[in-house]
């Protein structure tokens, strides 16, 4: 088990429906993090952008981009993770992918559709929410428009990471930035949150205002408006397994069961 996680996010204005150019930009940040880095995230669509084409661009599972992040796992010895549209079984997914410095994979599935841009109708949603193990933490990865459902983040695994990938409109913004506090506070876990900059296709603005927080719902790190760059962080696991102890408000929580 590791104590301390040095975990970074990558903010980015993506190359729309352009997995060449963004892959080589993340590769680029990659190849230039501290040596001692654990665990790197990136958005949500991170090679293509938030399209509604998935045809255009998706990928199976031994396609390039999930070799290229089992490659860059393996290279620096630290885990990668992002979503991906993925084409499986005639389907296509919103895809959370997430690598092991051995290349081990393990996914999600986006289970919140977000029916305001029609992801409904050409995504299907996932049905199982995911606790990955790595380094003695456990870490849940959930999607963008799953931030606005606090049933599917509640932290009935005592989990000790709630990761969210995103392509949020600065329109929106403000909501991004509440309730990522409020997922922290309530589960009394760090939360990662990343987002992208610029516009895409659909001439959506986003600002990004990636953020780091931890279990009380402190800024531990973070970006100004449309800045490109990363946000970094150590997060201690014996600091907010001793605030919890202390407070116990994850011992009063709610039993129910989801359909």
């Amino acid at each position: 088990m590791k104590n301390e996680l040095k975990v970074t996010g990558i903010q980015a204005d993506l190359y729309w429906e352009n997995p060449t150019k963004n892959i080589a930009f993340f590769e680029n940040k990659i190849n230039n993090l501290d040596k001692d880095t654990d665990l790197v995230v990136l958005p949500e669509m991170f090679t293509t952008g938030f399209t509604m084409q998935p045809k255009n661009v998706a990928e199976s599972m031994d396609g390039h981009s999930v070799s290229w992040m089992q490659e860059m796992a393996e290279k620096h010895q630290i885990a990668i993770c992002g979503s991906l549209v993925i084409a499986e079984n005639d389907k296509f997914y919103n895809r959370f992918v997430f690598v092991h410095p051995n290349k081990e994979l393990e996914i999600y599935n986006k289970r919140h559709s977000f029916t305001l841009a029609g992801e409904n109708k050409v995504y299907t949603s996932g049905i199982e929410r995911i606790i990955i193990n790595y380094k003695g933490w456990k870490i849940c990865p959930l999607i963008c428009y799953d931030l606005r459902f606090p049933v599917w983040a509640r932290n009935t695994d005592n989990y000790d990471l709630l990761l969210f990938m995103a392509n949020w409109p600065v329109t929106r913004i403000k909501a991004w930035e509440t309730l990522l506090k409020a997922r922290a506070i309530e589960n009394m876990s760090y939360v990662i949150g990343v987002n992208r900059t610029g516009k895409d296709a659909s001439n959506y603005e986003y600002s990004g205002n990636s953020l780091i927080v931890d279990f009380l719902g402190e800024e531990l790190s973070s970006l100004n408006n449309n800045e490109i760059g990363i946000i970094t962080s150590v997060i201690t696991l014996d600091k907010q397994n001793i605030v919890r102890d202390k407070l116990g408000f994850l011992n009063d929580k709610d039993s129910f069961t989801i359909n």
